[in-house]
C-alpha cells in the first residue's frame, strides 16, 4: 500500500510539473519581444493556390491514418465496431492570420504567431459503425462540417528547409454530424446518443496529442518530388550516455536543483552504488533495452537496429531506475526525437530543447551519423545523448536510397522495374538464422522456430535445439500479392506443454527486383532483443513455368528418387520408438519403402523411379502397425521441376505437420539423350542455337544490372567479356545459318533440274493456268 501511495504521489508531481511547464512556456512566449502586427494576405493567397493539389491530399492522407488508428482503440459503449470509409478535407483551406501575424524570438529561435480559423462545410469524413446491444444493425456517420479556431505557431528550422507547426493551446473544435441507417439515405434528424460529443472529444484529443504545444509537427520544404512517397526506413540507434540524472527518491524540485548543482565526480563518490539505470527505446511496437549502468552520468554505448513502417516516426527514450536487490524498476522520465523524410532525400530530426527551444538536425544522405543531446522531460532531470543513423528509405514505387549506391543509377533501374508486373511472380524467402533470441531452457526438449505469414499462406521452419543463435537456412516460396501486403513473421520457442512467443516482425515486400536478392536483418518486436536474418528475392512465374514445362515436355526422361534416411522422427509407439516407412505419391502412382522397426533414425537406402511428367512428388512418413491403423508421422513435398537434367540434388527436408523430423533424399531428373550426347549443344541447329544465345544475352543483361547496383567492378568487367563472347558466337551462327540457307536453296534447284531432265514427258504433261 505504501508503494502505491508513493507511486501515486510521484505521478501527481509529474503532472504538476508538466502543467507548470506549459503555463510558464505560454507566459514566456506571450511576454517575449514581438514585432508589430503585419498583414498576411499573401499567405492566404499562397495557401489557396497550393491547397487543392498539395497540402489537402497530404493532410488528408496523414490525418486519415491517425484517425483510423485512434478509432480502433477509442470508441463509445454504444458502438461495437467502427471503420473509416472515406476522408477528405475539401477544397476550402483555413484562413491564417485574419487579424495579422507577428514574430517573436525565444533564444535563437524565431516563432511566427498567427490566428487559425477554419470553418468549412466541404469536408467529408464517412464512418461505418456496427451498433452494440440493445441497438442492432449498421449506422453510417458522416462528418460534413468542421470549425477549428485557435492560435497557431510556425517555427522555421534548418535555414528554412522545414517548418514546425503547432497550436499554442487546445483550439476550439466544433463538428457537424449526420447519421443514417447504413444505406445511401442520410437521416440528419436522427441522433445517436453520445456519438457527436465523442467525435468532438476524439478530434480535440487528437489535435492536443499531436499539434498542441509542446507537441509539434514538421513540414519539409521544398517539395521537390510529390510522386515519391517514403513508406519505411531502416535505422541504427546508439544510446551513448546521460548526464546529471536523478533517482525517483529525489522528486522535489528543490532536491532536483540541488542534484543538478552537484559536480559529477562528487555524485559518483556519494551515491555511485545507489543509482542504477537503463534506457528503453520505443519505435511504434518495437522496443529495445540497454544494459544497466551505475551512476548519475552513465555511459551505455548500446546500438540497436530498428525498422520504421512510415515516412515519419517518433523515437521515445524511457529512463528507468533499478532497485538493488529487487526485480522491480521505477520509471524516472523520458524524452523523444522525431524524424521525417524530406523530399530531397534527406532526413530531418528534431526534439524539444531546454526552455521550449527546438533542437533540429538534418542528415543530407542516408548513412550519415546524427548525434543529438536531448533534455529529459521535467525540471532538472538531466539530458540524454544518442546517435541516429538512417541507413535507407524505402519508397512506394519500389525504389530505395542506399548509402554506397549511385542514386541516379539505382533510380533508373528501379523505374525500369516498375514496368514489370507485380503479380504473377514468386517471392522466395530464406530464413537464414537468428541472433540473440530470448530462449529459455526449460524442462523437456525446447528450441526456437519461425512461422511466416503472407496473405493466406503460412510456412514454418524446423525446430532447432536450444540456442539463442539458431541457424535454419530454410527456403519458402509464396505467390506475390499486390497492394502492399506485408510478410508477417512470428518467432516461437517450442515447449513440451505449449509454445511461447519470443517476438514478431513484419517486412515490406514492395519493390523487389528480379535477379537481385535482398539480404536483411529484421529486429523482433515486443521483445527486448533478437534479430532474424532473411534473404528475399522475386522470381518470375513465367520463367519458372517455362523451365518446368520444357523439362517435362520431352516425355522420355524419368525421375530417380533415392530415400536415404531420416532423423529425429516423432515417437508413435508407447516404447518411445516408431516403425517408420515412406509412402511416395507421384501423380497417380504410389510406391512404398521397406519398414525399419523400432527406430527414430531409420536408414532405407532405397531407389525409386518414376516417369518425368511434371507431377507433384509427395513423401508421407508413416508408422507401421500390424493391429492398429497406420499413423502418419510427417510429410513433405519434393520440389524437383527446376533441377537441371542429369544433375543430382542432395537434400534434408523438414517434415510438415509434426514438431520434429527430417528426411534425407537424393533426386535426379534423368535424360537419356543428354547422357549419350553430353555435347548436345553442338548438335543443335543454328536457328535454335541463335534463340538460346538470345536468351543467354537477356539473362546476362539482368545479371549486369545487379552487378552495377552492387558496385562490383570486377564482376562487371567479367560479365562484359562474356557478353562480347556471346555476341560473337551469335554472329557466327547467323553467318552459318545464311550459308546453310543458300546451300539448301541450291540443293532444291539441283534436285528440281534433275527431275525435269530425267522425265522429258513430265514437262509436256504439266500445264500451267
Amino acid at each position: 500500500m505504501d508503494s502505491l501511495l508513493v507511486q501515486y504521489g510521484s505521478y501527481q508531481r509529474r503532472n504538476l510539473v508538466e502543467d507548470l511547464n506549459k503555463k510558464w512556456m505560454q507566459v514566456t512566449q506571450q511576454t517575449s519581444p514581438v514585432t508589430p502586427l503585419e498583414q498576411c494576405v499573401w499567405l492566404n493567397e499562397l495557401l489557396l493556390d497550393v491547397w487543392p493539389n498539395y497540402i489537402c491530399p497530404k493532410l488528408s492522407s496523414r490525418f486519415s491514418s491517425i484517425v483510423e488508428r485512434r478509432l480502433k482503440h477509442r470508441k463509445p459503449m454504444l458502438i461495437e465496431k467502427i471503420e473509416l470509409q472515406g476522408f477528405s478535407l475539401g477544397s476550402r483551406p483555413p484562413i491564417l492570420g485574419h487579424h495579422g501575424i507577428r514574430w517573436a524570438t525565444s533564444g535563437n529561435q524565431r516563432i511566427m504567431h498567427l490566428g487559425f480559423d477554419w470553418d468549412t462545410t466541404e469536408i467529408n469524413i464517412m464512418l461505418s459503425a456496427k451498433m452494440s446491444k440493445p441497438l442492432s444493425g449498421t449506422a453510417r456517420i458522416v462528418i460534413n462540417s468542421i470549425h477549428v479556431k485557435g492560435d497557431l505557431l510556425l517555427m522555421p528550422i534548418l535555414d528554412g528547409k522545414a517548418i514546425l507547426y503547432s497550436f499554442l493551446s487546445a483550439p476550439e473544435v466544433r463538428i457537424g454530424v449526420a447519421f443514417g441507417s447504413g444505406g445511401s439515405q442520410s437521416l440528419p434528424a436522427t441522433e445517436l446518443p453520445g456519438v457527436s460529443s465523442w467525435l468532438v472529444k476524439l478530434a480535440t484529443d487528437t489535435l492536443s496529442k499531436r499539434m498542441v504545444e509542446p507537441h509539434r509537427q514538421c513540414l519539409a520544404l521544398p517539395a521537390s518530388d510529390l510522386q515519391k512517397k517514403a513508406v519505411g526506413g531502416v535505422l541504427c540507434i546508439t544510446v551513448l550516455s546521460a548526464r546529471k540524472i536523478c533517482s525517483s527518491s529525489k522528486g522535489s524540485p528543490s532536491r532536483r536543483h540541488k542534484c543538478s548543482a552537484i559536480d559529477s565526480k562528487e555524485e559518483d563518490q556519494l551515491e555511485n552504488k545507489e543509482l542504477q539505470t537503463f534506457v528503453e527505446i520505443e519505435l511504434e511496437e518495437l522496443t529495445r533495452r540497454t544494459n544497466v549502468r551505475t551512476g548519475y552520468n552513465p555511459n551505455w554505448n548500446s546500438t540497436f537496429n530498428m525498422i520504421l513502417h512510415d515516412n515519419a516516426g517518433i523515437l521515445r527514450f524511457h529512463l528507468y531506475e533499478c532497485t538493488p536487490g529487487s526485480v522491480k524498476y521505477d520509471y524516472l522520465t523520458s524524452c523523444e526525437i522525431k524524424m521525417r523524410y524530406s523530399p530531397d532525400d534527406s532526413t530531418i530530426f528534431w526534439a524539444m530543447g531546454p526552455d521550449s527551444t527546438v533542437i533540429a538536425e538534418r542528415a543530407e544522405l542516408c548513412g550519415k551519423e546524427t548525434e543529438m543531446t536531448v533534455p529529459f522531460e521535467g525540471v532538472n532531470l538531466g539530458e540524454l545523448t544518442v546517435k541516429v543513423v538512417l541507413k535507407e528509405w524505402h519508397f512506394a514505387d519500389g525504389s530505395h536510397s542506399l548509402t554506397s549506391f549511385n542514386l541516379s543509377t539505382q533510380n533508373s533501374l528501379d523505374e525500369a522495374s516498375i514496368s514489370l508486373s507485380k503479380t504473377g511472380r514468386k517471392i522466395c524467402v530464406t530464413v537464414v538464422e537468428g541472433k540473440d533470441l530470448i530462449v529459455k531452457d526449460k524442462i523437456g526438449k525446447s528450441g526456437p522456430y519461425v512461422k511466416l505469414y503472407y496473405g493466406k499462406a503460412s510456412k514454418r521452419t524446423k525446430t532447432v535445439s536450444y540456442t539463442s543463435n539458431p541457424v535454419w537456412n530454410r527456403k519458402f516460396e509464396f505467390d506475390e500479392i499486390g497492394g502492399g501486403e506485408y510478410l508477417k513473421i512470428k518467432c516461437h520457442q517450442e515447449e513440451t506443454f505449449g509454445d511461447e512467443s519470443v517476438g514478431s516482425a513484419r517486412v515490406n515486400l514492395e519493390g523487389l527486383i528480379e535477379g537481385l536478392k535482398r539480404d536483411v536483418n529484421i529486429p523482433l518486436e515486443k521483445v527486448s532483443s533478437g534479430e532474424l536474418r532473411l534473404q528475399i528475392e522475386a522470381v518470375r512465374v513465367q520463367d519458372f513455368e517455362g523451365s518446368k514445362n520444357s523439362h517435362a515436355s520431352s516425355g522420355d526422361g524419368w525421375i530417380e528418387l533415392v530415400l536415404i534416411e531420416a532423423r529425429d522422427l516423432v515417437a508413435a509407439d508407447l516404447g518411445g520408438t516408431s516403425d517408420p516407412y515412406v509412402r511416395v505419391h507421384y501423380g497417380d502412382l504410389k510406391r512404398s519403402t521397406k519398414i525399419m522397426y523400432k527406430t527414430l533414425n531409420p536408414k532405407w537406402h532405397q531407389t525409386l523411379e518414376f516417369p518425368d511428367d511434371g507431377s507433384p512428388l509427395e513423401l508421407h512418413v508413416k508408422d507401421h502397425n500390424a493391429l492398429l491403423p497406420t499413423s502418419n508421422i510427417g510429410d513433405c513435398v519434393v520440389e524437383y521441376q527446376m533441377l537441371p537434367p542429369n544433375e543430382m540434388a542432395d537434400k534434408w527436408i523438414p517434415l510438415q505437420g509434426v514438431k520434429q523430423g527430417e528426411i534425407h533424399i537424393q533426386i535426379t531428373r534423368k535424360k537419356p539423350e543428354l547422357e549419350k550426347k553430353p555435347s548436345s549443344g553442338s548438335e543443335l541447329s543454328p536457328a535454335k542455337m541463335h534463340h538460346q544465345i538470345s536468351d543467354q544475352v537477356k539473362q546476362m543483361m539482368i545479371k549486369l544490372q545487379s552487378l552495377v547496383d552492387n558496385d562490383d567492378l570486377e564482376g562487371v568487367s567479367k560479365s562484359l567479356s562474356e557478353l562480347e563472347s556471346l555476341h560473337e558466337t551469335q554472329e557466327d551462327y547467323m553467318v552459318q545459318l545464311e550459308m546453310e540457307q543458300a546451300l539448301l536453296l541450291n540443293k532444291i534447284n539441283e534436285i528440281g533440274q534433275e527431275i525435269l531432265n530425267s522425265s522429258p514427258s513430265f514437262s509436256r504433261r504439266v500445264t500451267f493456268p
